[in-house]
This record gives structure tokens, C-alpha cells and sequence, in this order.
């Protein structure tokens, strides 16, 4: 893939990274029971604040350098507010707001934002084969995310079928979605400027720290009853997605947002919602509609697209060459071709010069 995983120091590196979309997509599987028993923003704080002590420890056991200066703490901090709290605080909001199928097409929309940025900042070359799978992964998500009615309805009547609520977009939780979206790509970006001075692994423990901490402040100042509704398997769910949905999927995504593209790393995030369908398939019995399973399809075809596009390109420059090569090596033999039988078909006429030379005379 387009993501230096030769160079990865860690084993199984393929498989570790899609396991960040992979714990994300089935975290949220797990919180689709405790959501309605808890409120948003203690969610998003308990969610970040105990993954964050977590990746520290690990960091600690790896002998990762701890955080030195005004600079990395600056722009940890900055860290902290937009992937953190920002990022968070909006998807817990929103998620209460907005349908879970119109929510994630927006959340998941978030690998175009990090392809601008990336190559306005970072100069990534992203070529026509990668803004073509973009543009495949986002169609892709719109068919497993919107309802069935909405897609339908829209090829066979035309724009006047979808619902009054599209048109609504912004008086409910979808401008939340969009925020937190943008928050993740800024995050996304940001985690180049923040190892400029300080580890991947250590920033990303002490961004979600300081995350969590200003959402369990909000939540303390604003909500009530947090946590008296919560069960047992409640907070089995918010264990199993703070454990592997936030700590270990942070830290696995934010060192390979450091070391590879961002573009191609970011484009995996249309990889969640694929997983939590297939989860939820499995264990919640959701059944997923033909539309869901071409846009399943559409969103693998598209993450081979924008992790391949130097090397489609390559190729097709390559066969444009060699064919280039072999219509000019066609055409010079054409033309000698036709100097021969032109050649052939006319007398020509050389002159020739011959020399007697007398001979002496012998005496």
C-alpha cells in the first residue's frame, strides 16, 4: 500500500493498519446501547480521558520520550482542542441530533478534507486516480448511509422525492456531523506539525488527556444523571470502546498518519462504517439492503484506487510509452518499406570511372 509499510518497524503491519477503522467501525456497534442511557459529552470524555492514561503507560513501556518544551505542549494543546474535544464533543452532539445514516456519510466524508489539506500543505500529489476514488468512497457511503427511499426516490422522481429534511440540512445535528469531520481532518493534519516536536505515540496519549478533560468539565457544568442509567453491559461497552476503540485505534493511527500519506491513511476511514454494518450484521441481526452491499463494494473499490493511484499511473504511462514506441518503430519500418520499393522500381544511373594506366616500356 501507499503507506511506507515496508519501512514499519511494527510486525503484521497491514493488518495493524486497518485495525484502527476496524475497532472504530465495531466500537460503535458496542455504543449503540449504552448511547441512549448516558449523555454525549460524559460519553465522548470517558471515551478519551482513560485511553489517553493508557497509551501513556504504553508509551512509557516503550520508552517513548516524554513531552519537552513550550512547543510541544503548545501544539499538543492545539492537538487536544481540535481532534480531542472539538472532534468528540461534536460527533457525541450530533449523534443525537441527526440520523445515524445521514451522520455517518458526513463523518465519513472527512478523507476529502484531509486530501485538500494535504496536498495545499504537505504538496501529496493525489493525481485523477485518487480524487477519482474519493469520489467513489463518498458515493459509496452515501449508499450504505442514506436510506434506501432517499437513493431510490431521487433516480426515479427526481430531486422534488427526498424527503423535507434534506433540505433542512443545517436546522438539525447534520452541521455538527460536519464539524466534527473537519475537526478530525484538521487533527489528521496537525499530527505532522505536532511530531515536529514531540512522539506520535506520547502526543496522541496526552491529546486525548487533555480532551478528555475539557468534555467531562463541559459535561459536569452542563449535563446531569450521566451515568445512574448505566448497566453492566453498559459499561462493558464504554470499557471496550475506550480500550480498543479510542486507545489502541488512536495510537495505531496517529503513528502511521506520522510516518506515511495521509491521504491514502485517511481514505481507510471509509472502511468504518463497513465494519460496524458487518458487526451489526452479525451480532445485532441489521440486515444490509442490495444498495448497502453495492456501496460496501464501492467503498473497497475506492481505497484500492487511492492506495494504488501511483501505481495505476505508472502503469498506464508505461503501456502509453511502449505503445508509443512500437507505432513509431511501426512507422519507421513503413517508411523504409517504401524507400525500398521505390528504390526498386526506378533505373539508376552511376557513373564509373576507369583508368588505363600505359605500361613502361621495357628496355
Amino acid at each position: 500500500m501507499y503507506l511506507r509499510l515496508s519501512e514499519s518497524k511494527l510486525p503484521l503491519a497491514t493488518l495493524l493498519l486497518i485495525a484502527p477503522f476496524f475497532l472504530w467501525g465495531t466500537a460503535m456497534v458496542a455504543m449503540k446501547g449504552v448511547i441512549p442511557n448516558t449523555t454525549p459529552l460524559f460519553m465522548a470524555g470517558v471515551r478519551l480521558l482513560p485511553a489517553g492514561v493508557l497509551v501513556l503507560i504504553a508509551a512509557a513501556m516503550m520508552g517513548r520520550p516524554a513531552l519537552k518544551g513550550w512547543g510541544a505542549w503548545l501544539w499538543v494543546a492545539f492537538f487536544a482542542l481540535v481532534d480531542g474535544a472539538m472532534f468528540q464533543g461534536f460527533l457525541a452532539e450530533g449523534l443525537l441530533r441527526t440520523g445515524a445514516g445521514l451522520g455517518s456519510v458526513m463523518i465519513d466524508s472527512q478523507p476529502l478534507a484531509v486530501a485538500i489539506l494535504s496536498w495545499w500543505l504537505f504538496g501529496e500529489r493525489i493525481g485523477f486516480w485518487g480524487w477519482l476514488g474519493l469520489g467513489v468512497g463518498v458515493v459509496g457511503i452515501a449508499l450504505i448511509g442514506l436510506p434506501d427511499e432517499w437513493i431510490l426516490g431521487l433516480f426515479q422522481q427526481g430531486i422534488a422525492s427526498v424527503p423535507v429534511e434534506i433540505e433542512n440540512l443545517f436546522e438539525n445535528g447534520e452541521w455538527l456531523m460536519l464539524l466534527a469531520a473537519l475537526s478530525m481532518a484538521v487533527g489528521t493534519v496537525t499530527i505532522r506539525y505536532v511530531c515536529r516536536y514531540a512522539d506520535a505515540v506520547v502526543a496522541t496519549g496526552w491529546h486525548m488527556i487533555l480532551g478528555g478533560i475539557a468534555l467531562l468539565t463541559l459535561s459536569a457544568g452542563t449535563e446531569s444523571q450521566q451515568w445512574v442509567n448505566i448497566d453492566l453491559s453498559g459499561w462493558a461497552a464504554l470499557a471496550y470502546a475506550t480500550i480498543f476503540g479510542s486507545a489502541l485505534a488512536y495510537g495505531l493511527f496517529f503513528y502511521f498518519a506520522s510516518t506515511g500519506s495521509l491521504t491514502s491513511l485517511s481514505a481507510l476511514t471509509f472502511l468504518t462504517p463497513v465494519f460496524a454494518l458487518l458487526f451489526g450484521n452479525l451480532f445485532l441481526a441489521e440486515v444490509l439492503s442490495p444498495l448497502q452491499s453495492i456501496g460496501v463494494c464501492l467503498t473497497i473499490v475506492s481505497i484500492y484506487l487511492i492506495n494504488q493511484r501511483d501505481t495505476i499511473a505508472q502503469k498506464l504511462r508505461l503501456g502509453r510509452t511502449v505503445g508509443q514506441t512500437i507505432a513509431s518503430a511501426e512507422e519507421t519500418a513503413a517508411e523504409n518499406r517504401l524507400l525500398l520499393q521505390s528504390s526498386e522500381s526506378k533505373s539508376v544511373e552511376l557513373p564509373v570511372t576507369i583508368r588505363i594506366a600505359e605500361s613502361e616500356t621495357e628496355i
